[in-house]
Parts: structure tokens; sequence; C-alpha cells
């Protein structure tokens, strides 16, 4: 990807493809996001096929769009395509019988994060009365790699054992319960604000 100065625009075929897959991931059609930056779906489609380099002041307008800076559409703020984090150099919390990992590092644009979560017997996330814990249109899918769990979602309870999965609006309040006599162990992947309101 190049972008030149004499002509204020983006050029390469990446950006086409980069703004497609940022926008299908959000779940958003040409049209969604033609409202959200003010830039029409013919020339959204244009961009996405290649047809025409965006000027700078269009490629801002996407990825305002997109809920991203111009740098990170562009991914001038990163330095590689690959981050791989260490097993002993995770980003670990503990709150009372409940202890995590963050898996994804924190990095500039990223829609969605993996934990991996140990609950001792007994214990649970969160409480009953908190607020909802993730911004708005955020999906959460947990994944029981060990023992069994409740979960309460707005106040609706749903059990969980070894191997079960559940994808649920994080915008709501939630916790999940271990009720067991054992320690259980879930992974946890949450994606910020893909569901439409």
């Amino acid at each position: 990807m190049r972008v030149s100065v004499k002509a204020r625009s983006v050029e390469g075929p990446a950006i086409g493809e980069r703004v497609r897959a940022l926008r299908e991931a959000m779940d958003l059609s040409l049209r969604d996001l033609g409202e959200r930056s003010g830039v029409s779906a013919p020339m959204l489609s244009q961009v996405e096929r290649g047809e025409t380099s965006p000027t700078l002041a269009v490629a801002a307008k996407i990825a305002t769009g997109l809920e991203l800076t111009l740098s990170q559409l562009l991914r001038l703020d990163e330095g590689e395509h690959v981050a791989v984090t260490r097993a002993g150099s995770r980003r670990a919390f503990e709150r009372g019988g409940h202890r995590f990992e963050e898996l994804t590092p924190p990095l500039p644009g990223q829609r969605a994060d993996v934990s991996v979560h140990e609950l001792d017997a007994g214990a649970r996330t969160g409480g009953r009365d908190d607020p909802p814990m993730h911004e708005p249109g955020s999906r959460e899918t947990a994944v029981v790699l060990t023992g069994v769990l409740a979960l309460v979602v707005d106040g609706a309870r749903h059990e969980l054992r070894t191997g079960d999965s559940v994808t649920f609006d994080a915008d709501l309040p939630h916790h999940f319960e271990n009720e067991g006599e054992e320690q259980a162990r879930f992974l946890a992947v949450i994606a910020a604000g893909l569901r439409r309101s």
C-alpha cells in the first residue's frame, strides 16, 4: 500500500480488501457503511473491488465509519503483522476465586479479545446486579473446557457442561457461576460492537 502525496490518495489493492473484511466483520452492508461514513455505497463498492483509490479524505471517512483511525485503517501504526503472546507473558488477573489470562495482545483496531478463565468451586464472575460489562453491540462466545458452569444472562440461567459452548449478547448483565465441586475452566471470545441493534 502506498499513500500518494501528489494525488492525496491511497493506492494498492490491499485497502479495498481490508475495507471489505472489516465491514463484513462488523456485519455491515455497503449501505450501512455508507450511512456511517458519509461515503456512497457505489463508491465503497468501487474501493472494495480495487476499481478506484480513495483520497485521504475519503479513506478517513471510511475509517470513521469502521470505528477506526485513518492510521489503523491504513495500518500505518502497525510494526508487524503477526503478534505472538508467549505463555509466560500473558496479562493475568485474579478476583476472588476467578483467575483469567488475556490471550490476545492489545493491538490498535482490534475487534475481538480471547481469554481463558479458571473458576474455583463456589466462585463466580461479576455479580448479579453488575452493569453491562462490554460495549453496546458486543457478543461473547464461551467454551467450557472442564467442569460445570451456569451462565446467567439478564436473569436467565443456562447450565453448561464440558464441551458446551454458548454465544450471547455481552452488553447485558451477565456472570458465570461454578456450583460444582471442582475447578471449572472456560475460554471466552468477546467481539466488540458486531451486533446491530
